[in-house]
């Protein structure tokens, strides 16, 4: 276990275990490009939701855990190990490699289970909060690999069966007959390394939008249209980091310590986060949309793309700002609002210009922020009702 006074800050180990989720992301988004449709998009909502849950996991156990002792370097390299193959899943995760994806996923689950249970026997409360976590995870195996030997329609609902369980059990703090729920005490999260860890991951998702603008600009050729889009998709990216680290962003350790229960933000911050990447995600998916053809009229699963990915962001900010302040700026709302509104005018325009409105509605919201900050102490986090 952690010592409570050793320091607390990311280690370079965790760090180098982000960058697999650099490459998922970016697989993910341009896997939504490929036959855009609703279906395609439901199933980049599983592998994205399933790729998040490994990173939350290992995130809380080099929380709770000591990361600079050998067995937990370990144990987080050959998470990462796993990650990895998931990743080269993806693609066709799907299709032929499914049981890749799902056999790996469950492997590091498990054997995480099985790793940390022996390790920590000589403290018996912490070995039955990993017994119970294990548990769970076995629970959500027998979807998880039932659905990697069927096809279509019946893989992705035995897979959302799966990661309903695996997100509701750790909503419920993996209640076990027998075992009960895991104790208040040992919900307990650290503010600075768990507030830290989300930060980092929402760059990691910018990080994928980046690469999107690069490698797709790349294949363009240098007309001033091409540059107009490329300057679109860039300015985007740039709001989308401010709206995310305005008040909020930079005031979470602060509301992690003051909310008096630790474990509320244990609890909720990976679902807010999850909105919000899974945002970025979509956004960089238009990106590419946008950088590969600009002109035009806008599809309507194009501009449910470029227009979706902005509105997902500003729905999971709200409800990360609420988790810090208790209590929601019209502007997130609003934005959602705009962004609905324009959808029917930019059928009609080319897809840029979809993006365009986009990037607008990102500026109002900014300058929103901009507004009600401007000139005004700093705002201290709120405790949660």
């Amino acid at each position: 276990m952690r010592d409570p006074e050793a320091p607390r800050r990311v280690t370079l180990l965790e760090l180098f275990f982000d960058l697999v989720y650099v490459v998922a992301l970016t697989l993910i988004s341009q896997g939504m490009v490929d036959q855009l449709d609703w279906h395609r998009a439901a199933q980049a909502l599983i592998l994205l939701a399933a790729v998040w849950w490994t990173w939350v996991i290992t995130t809380l156990v080099t929380d709770l855990y000591n990361p600079e002792r050998t067995e937990i370097k370990l144990l987080i390299s050959a998470v990462m190990f796993g990650a990895l193959l998931m990743t080269t899943a993806i693609p066709d995760a799907f299709g032929d490699r499914g049981l890749a994806f799902a056999g790996t996923y469950v492997a590091i689950h498990l054997g995480r289970g099985l790793f940390l249970m022996p390790a920590v026997r000589r403290e018996p409360q912490t070995q039955r909060r990993a017994a119970r976590i294990f548990i769970w995870f076995a629970v959500s195996a027998i979807p998880w690999i039932i659905g990697a030997f069927v096809s279509g329609e019946a893989r992705l609902a035995c897979w959302a069966l799966a990661l309903a369980i695996d997100y509701v059990g750790f909503r419920l703090a993996y209640p076990v007959p027998g075992l009960g729920v895991v104790p208040e005490p040992q919900r307990n999260v650290t503010a600075e390394h768990l507030s830290e860890r989300y930060q980092q991951f929402f760059i990691i998702a910018l990080g994928d939008a980046i690469l999107t603008i690069g490698t797709m600009f790349s294949e363009a050729h240098s007309e001033a249209q091409n540059i107009g889009a490329f300057a679109v998709a860039f300015l985007t990216t740039l709001l989308l980091w401010r709206i995310y680290v305005h008040k909020s962003g930079q005031l979470l350790p602060m509301a992690i310590k003051g909310s008096g229960s630790p474990s509320k933000f244990l609890f909720t911050a990976p679902y807010t986060h999850l909105l919000m990447v899974a945002g970025v995600v979509t956004t960089a998916a238009g990106f590419d949309l946008v950088l590969h053809d600009s002109t035009g009229r806008t599809p309507p699963a194009w501009a449910a793309v470029i227009l979706g990915g902005p509105a997902l962001f500003l729905a999971g900010r709200a409800s990360f700002e609420y988790e810090v302040f208790s209590r929601v700026s019209l502007s997130r709302p609003g934005g959602v609002l705009a962004l609905l509104t324009i959808a029917p005018v930019v059928l009609y325009l080319p897809p840029v210009f979809a993006s365009l409105g986009a990037l607008l509605v990102l500026i109002g919201v900014a300058y929103a922020d901009f507004r009600r900050s401007y000139g005004k102490p700093p705002e201290a986090p709120s405790p949660p009702h």
